[in-house]
């Protein structure tokens, strides 16, 4: 079942076995773009200045702003002095948790769409793309896709393909996120459901199902136009989806 999202109606408390996955809008009022600044390091700024073209540059704030301000919310402190460390491959983490125990998050964008995901105690990881044509989508499939994926995805009908594609592709990205390790985990050495309308799932890793079944995998619906997708390695958990409204 896809979930509904809700907006926030009150202060919200992340559990032990929750998950909560936050859509937000990038492109926001001038107002919002500089309550969000206000809010990023000295670091960030640098960064953000860095971006060529302006519309970049507003993503990038909006991006890391809001999540810094529902981090911030989740802990209770202003967002501003949230600190971030990097694991091996750049996945980033808070640096202190100010006494109230880990929060895991991982974020991804999209034309304008940012979907952000928080647990505690388990790594996660979430991915988001705007459904488009392709020119190289065949020959991407026959790179980075297992045997059985191109089977299933050559056996399809012409109008299935474009979205079993990026199905196959964000799942797959969620997955990787999860575990840190970037593309430098071989998108080939693991499988994942594909075909429009089908569960999303992880049916084997290593060509192991039994690994594969302590992950949960589930399809995210934000918005009409858009594949999207979390993986965690827990299948015990409550998802709650929430609109993040500035």
């Amino acid at each position: 079942m896809i979930p509904l999202w809700k907006i926030r109606q009150s202060k919200l408390t992340l559990g032990e076995k929750d998950i909560h996955i936050w859509q937000a809008e990038l492109d926001l009022p001038i107002l919002g773009f500089q309550k969000l600044y206000q809010t990023l390091s000295i670091d960030e700024r640098v960064r953000a200045e860095r971006f060529h073209f302006e519309k970049d540059r507003k993503c990038f704030i909006a991006r890391h702003g809001i999540l810094r301000t529902i981090l911030g919310c989740y802990l209770n402190v202003e967002p501003s002095r949230l600190q971030f460390c990097y694991g091996k491959y750049g996945k980033p983490e808070l640096a202190d948790t100010f006494g109230e125990g880990p929060i895991l998050f991982n974020m991804s964008d999209s034309e304008g769409l940012a979907l952000y995901a928080f647990t505690r105690s388990q790594e996660i990881g979430v991915d988001i793309e705007h459904i488009r044509d392709i020119p190289e989508m065949d020959q991407i499939t026959e790179r980075f896709f297992s045997e059985r994926e191109n089977a299933v995805f050559r056996s399809l009908p012409e109008s299935k393909k474009k979205e079993a594609f990026f199905n196959c592709w964000v799942r797959k990205e969620a997955f990787i996120k999860a575990i840190g390790a970037g593309l430098h985990c071989p998108l080939d050495k693991f499988e994942v459901s594909l075909v429009p309308g089908d569960p999303a799932n992880l049916p084997s890793i290593q060509e192991d199902s039994r690994v594969a079944f302590r992950w949960s995998m589930q399809e995210l619906k934000p918005r009409s136009g858009f594949a999207a997708a979390f993986a965690i390695e827990d299948r015990s958990r409550q998802l709650h989806c929430w609109q993040w409204v500035d």
